[in-house]
């Protein structure tokens, strides 16, 4: 029914149309490529937000009542949307520093998605770095952690530890933790198959996306010292899972707590 009206709408009114415009095309495309499903999905609750306040608005313009609901979502969406560009901007800063040239006492190499036996490219990007420290600082145990989840043949560890046997690095070197299932789990019990003389200095190679949640997530008992050996993705997957990672904070360090 808006559409009769559309001359006469605000301008507030035509650009929250306009970006839900461009937002629902965004989403159309993001859906037309792989490994970025939550940017795709970001982008449709973005649809949503938008006709919303637009409905609100139009209906504000008649009754006081929607008027006052309509400036109630706006803050709290604005609220919503610095608290999670905070957040983001703490996560890239955090995962931009790169100590690969520092050695360590030990290494915890956490895990990722495997298709079947394939590692994902997150996982092989984790190799990759893995192999790189490895090599560069010889003689030093390397904790491989990542259980078997759905659509996956071997675990993560098993995959990680195949890969990387396979170019030349030592099985002796290498300790395989396959009970995890998420961030946590991956750290706490890596540092539980290490003896207490390794926690002084333990490097943690994972994608640059995943190191602030790493920071976070390590308990006062973990290490003295971590040394970031981050794994990058190509910058349009980077892209989607920075996006993700500041909800992923949000989620595991205010909402689980919460609900525990």
């Amino acid at each position: 029914m808006y559409h009769i009206h559309f001359k006469i709408w605000k301008a507030s009114e035509k650009l929250t149309a306009a970006a839900a415009g461009v937002l629902a095309l965004l989403t159309v495309l993001l859906r037309t490529l792989p490994g970025v499903g939550f940017s795709a999905n970001l982008c449709f609750l973005g649809v949503l937000a938008c006709l919303v306040l637009l409905t609100l608005s139009r209906w504000g313009s008649r009754r006081r009542g929607w008027k006052i609901l309509l400036r109630a979502a706006q803050a709290g969406l604005a609220v919503l949307i610095l608290g999670l560009a905070a957040v983001e901007i703490w996560v890239i800063r955090v995962g931009s520093r790169n100590d690969f040239d520092q050695s360590a006492d030990a290494v915890i190499v956490l895990g990722a998605g495997v298709n079947g036996t394939t590692p994902s490219m997150a996982l092989q990007t984790r190799i990759d770095a893995a192999e790189r420290y490895l090599k560069a600082h010889p003689d030093i145990p390397a904790v491989l952690s990542g259980g078997q989840g759905a659509g996956e043949d071997i675990s993560e560890a098993r995959a990680m530890y195949d890969a990387l046997t396979a170019r030349g690095i030592d099985p002796e070197q290498l300790i395989l933790e396959e009970q995890s299932a998420n961030t946590r789990q991956n750290l706490e019990n890596s540092l539980a198959l290490l003896p207490d003389s390794y926690h002084k200095t333990v490097a943690i190679v994972t994608n640059d996306f995943h190191m602030a949640r790493v920071q976070l997530l390590l308990s006062a008992d973990g290490p003295g010292r971590v040394v970031q050996v981050p794994a990058k993705l190509p910058w349009w997957l980077s892209v989607n899972y920075y996006l993700r990672e500041s909800f992923a904070v949000v989620n595991d360090l205010v909402v689980r707590p919460l609900l525990a």
